[in-house]
């Protein structure tokens, strides 16, 4: 039987959990939007809201995780903000589809790896639903697609970031698709300190789709994933 991010699921308890969805059209500011999440999280830790889902954009900035190495701050173009979350450095901006995922892993399962790899899971689903192979790499934070080049050899870009924080068992941060950002933006950072490759987007992949349509995905992979 396949395991869709349930494991030792209480079915009691189970059957308590909602996830909301919200879209927001507009690009919200990262400071408003981190402040929403945390108080979010907060509710749902006490019993006092539903689990949320929330698909964004921000502005374009920069943000740092919990590993993040100065070093790999090359230029500071944008805003720079210190977040709770793992990981290194990343870019948000515009044509960047962020889902900050608020779920209860108590009431679901109390195993922050496997919820990682969920997610994981659901950026992959998502991505094959549009024709792309996203793949996990060992070492390597995120989704990977190999890709053609010129003289007939590979190269593997990353489309796709995830970090992720916990707070009384339930989540906070989530998942960043590259859809039709502006790729040089990345340029002022390492991202997620890996120097080796480089990143990209549905649109540089010839994927040229919106934004709704990519919710709509992210939503159908949701469910396939977390029920």
């Amino acid at each position: 039987m396949a395991d869709y991010g349930f494991g030792r699921l209480n079915l009691s308890e189970a059957l308590k959990t909602r996830t909301e969805w919200r879209i927001s059209d507009a690009p919200i500011a990262y400071p408003e939007a981190v402040a929403d999440m945390e108080a979010r999280a907060a509710a749902i830790a006490g019993g006092k809201a539903d689990e949320l889902v929330w698909l964004l954009e921000h502005p374009p900035i920069y943000t740092a995780g919990t590993s993040a190495q100065d070093r790999d701050l090359i230029e500071a173009r944008f805003p720079v903000y210190r977040t709770g979350r793992g990981g290194q450095f990343t870019y948000h901006g515009p044509g960047q589809r962020v889902g900050y995922v608020m779920l209860n892993l108590k009431a679901r399962k109390p195993d922050v790896r496997a919820y990682v790899r969920d997610l994981e899971q659901w950026l992959i689903e998502t991505l094959s639903l549009f024709g792309v192979k996203g793949e996990r790499r060992q070492g390597r934070v995120g989704i990977w697609v190999v890709r053609p080049t010129s003289n007939n050899e590979t190269r593997e870009d990353k489309i796709a970031a995830l970090g992720v924080r916990i707070k009384h068992w339930v989540s906070l941060h989530g998942v960043a698709l590259n859809v039709d950002p502006d790729l040089s933006h990345f340029g002022g950072i390492v991202p997620c300190g890996v120097t080796q490759h480089g990143v990209t987007s549905l649109a540089e992949l010839g994927i040229l789709v919106t934004m709704a349509d990519v919710d709509v995905a992210l939503k159908q992979s949701f469910a396939k994933i977390f029920g």
